[in-house]
């Protein structure tokens, strides 16, 4: 039997990952607690996505289980031992904001959690490719010291600095960094399984991510920004934009296109590798552009505020060069342009308030 277990398997890059992935394995195993919850509240229910894959795909089998348990992550890998050949982690405490309040569960949530993983895996099944979701935040706020100017909607990169153009790449220093305590416990998550494949020989590697988004993502205030941001001009709810005069840029990589990547390194691993995965060039936009569009999609102005408090960590400028991921995948293309991920979340969106 050849099974793929995908931890965060109700999220939004997990849910994805389930979709893509079931016609591809004898048996998908989910891992995932509905911690998402305990983070954010009701906009943080994930839930719903359980329920939806649980009656779709009949070869996905669910654990209500938490990673930070070690006893209970292991009677699943002793059940399946050697026939998984395939871990997908994306389950974490996924906000800077949130980790500042508890520090310890967001620790042991994101790096404890991740070396249960990479551990049982060792011992149970370490042919397996293991593909972890990192996060930019590993950067801490070095991207901020980029020459940047101003321009009238969004921050960009000074035109004289080449080097950049493209977006930032995976030689940006992630040391003498502010990282917020949620970019520090992701780094060690980062690291360690870097160190896995390293040091072990296992098929092991990280992505960092930019903005994920899609149009399963239970998006909150403090995590899931493009979602929250559909979820608040749909419904009304007020939205607070957060320093840099909302010409903070984030690049958005469609979730389908995020799995696609995992897809093509499965098929051809390179142990220990470490590769930024966003939207790049190709779908990126600032906090104001981004109201422009959702506004031009509802009908309606969205009801929104602006704070001068930036968030601790945040970056002023983040678009991810992937020219490293293409170049040794040179089959993998985005399939979902920002106009596109913003359209199908939106429908998506009013479909699920109507339910």
């Amino acid at each position: 039997m050849n099974i793929a277990l995908i931890t965060g398997c109700n999220g939004l890059i997990g849910g994805e990952s389930v979709e893509f992935f079931a016609s591809k394995f004898d048996l998908v195993i989910g891992i995932d607690n509905n911690l998402r919850k305990y983070f954010f509240g009701e906009n943080g229910n994930t839930l719903w996505n359980r329920d939806r894959l649980m009656e779709k795909y009949p070869n996905f089998k669910h654990y209500d289980i938490d990673i930070r348990s070690y006893s209970a992550l292991e009677g699943v890998f002793e059940e399946y031992g050697s026939d998984i050949s395939l871990v997908i982690h994306t389950a974490a405490q996924p906000s800077h904001d949130w980790a500042a309040q508890e520090p310890l569960t967001d620790f042991t949530v994101n790096a404890n959690g991740t070396l249960n993983l990479l551990e049982l895996c060792r011992r149970h099944c370490a042919q397996a490719v293991f593909i972890f979701t990192s996060t930019n935040k590993v950067y801490g706020d070095n991207p901020n010291f980029l020459p940047l100017v101003e321009k009238e909607q969004r921050w960009e990169i000074d035109e004289s600095h080449a080097y950049f153009a493209q977006g930032i790449d995976e030689s940006m220093s992630i040391d003498h960094t502010k990282h917020s305590v949620f970019g520090a416990s992701k780094l060690a998550a980062d690291v360690m399984v870097q160190e896995y494949g390293k040091y072990f020989g296992m098929k092991t590697v990280v992505f960092r991510g930019g903005c994920l988004t899609g149009p399963n993502h239970s998006g909150a205030q403090l995590h899931g920004f493009l979602a929250y941001l559909v979820k608040c001009g749909i419904t009304g709810d007020h939205y607070t934009i957060f320093g840099y005069k909302g010409k903070q840029v984030r690049d958005n990589i469609h979730s389908f296109d995020l799995v696609n990547m995992f897809w093509q390194y499965y098929l051809n691993p390179r142990p220990g590798e470490v590769y930024n995965a966003g939207g790049g060039r190709y779908a990126n936009c600032s906090m104001i552009e981004a109201i422009e569009m959702i506004d031009k999609m509802t009908g309606k102005k969205l009801n929104y505020s602006y704070s001068e408090t930036h968030r601790i960590g945040d970056h002023i400028w983040w678009i991810s060069d992937t020219s490293k991921f293409q170049n040794h995948y040179p089959e993998w293309h985005y399939q979902y342009d920002l106009k596109t991920t913003l359209a199908e979340m939106y429908e998506n969106m009013v479909e699920r308030l109507a339910n």
